[in-house]
């Protein structure tokens, strides 16, 4: 704890050199450590949170991000993003996140621009370089700042700093976006984000904890879920066949490996 406070007087002392900023935020843990220190450190004034809203961001996350900036007084703004107009996006390659980043920070730097702000910055941490994110080339390339991983701030750390903020949200799962969830190559379409959403909802409901994914395969969902959850599923699986078959899918499985992240690269390169 004590050595969180001093992460975060070093990460508010980062952020009033930066004048003023915009900052992406999605309402995870990383962005609200962000945007939670920045209105500390830069006042109402000289900073604002931006959401960028399309099919791909659940609508729980983003009434979980309004609710956070409500909480902790962060101005916010709203932006529609149209990644789904693009169709490289569409086409589902493993640099789909390429071209999402190049939309949302082209209007974020515009949104800055109009606001007089001096920087743009992003929720990255140091844990996530070691990581398959195209994205991140989109944020270098247009030269966005990314004060967690400048500072070398591990997930553990921002974690601890969430924590010590008093942000509900500290040690709630990863949510990346829809999209991550759809396998590579097959079209992003706004039903198929909506069938995953859904599924994941639905699970949320019956009680399952913890990282979870509905990737889709097209006519097959998987689901992955920590292996003490296995159980809890197994229970009430036809139930859940059936919930699934509903929302679209021929056939549903529990992935036996588990949740991991980046399952779906595996798949791929399996493929290849």
């Amino acid at each position: 704890y004590v050595s969180a406070m001093s992460d975060l007087e070093q990460l508010r002392s980062y952020l009033t050199a930066l004048g003023s900023a915009v900052l992406g935020y999605s309402g995870g843990v990383d962005s609200a450590v962000l945007a939670v220190a920045a209105r500390a450190a830069l006042g109402r004034d000289r900073f604002v949170a931006v959401i960028g809203r399309s099919a791909s961001l659940p609508a729980e996350q983003h009434t979980q991000a309004v609710e956070l900036a409500r909480r902790f007084d962060v101005p916010i703004a709203e932006i529609e993003t149209r990644e789904l107009d693009d169709p490289r996006y569409l086409a589902n390659a493993p640099d789909r996140c390429y071209f999402c980043k190049t939309e949302l920070w082209t209007r974020l730097i515009g949104l800055g621009r109009e606001r007089g702000a001096d920087v743009v910055i992003d929720g990255t941490n140091a844990d996530d370089l070691l990581e398959h994110r195209p994205g991140a080339r989109a944020t270098a390339e247009l030269g966005v700042r990314s004060p967690l991983a400048e500072l070398g701030w591990r997930k553990r750390d921002v974690r601890a700093a969430a924590r010590a903020l008093g942000l509900p949200t500290w040690n709630a799962p990863a949510a990346p976006c829809l999209s991550s969830r759809v396998r590579y190559g097959l079209a992003i379409t706004p039903e198929r984000l909506r069938q995953v959403e859904a599924g994941e909802a639905y699970l949320r409901g019956v009680g399952v904890a913890g990282d979870l994914r509905v990737r889709h395969h097209g006519s097959q969902a998987r689901i992955e879920v920590a292996r003490s959850e296995f159980a809890r599923l197994e229970a009430r699986w036809e139930e859940i066949a059936a919930h699934f078959n509903a929302l679209g899918f021929a056939t549903v499985v529990l992935d036996p490996a588990g949740y991991r992240r980046g399952s779906l690269l595996t798949v791929l390169d399996q493929a290849s």
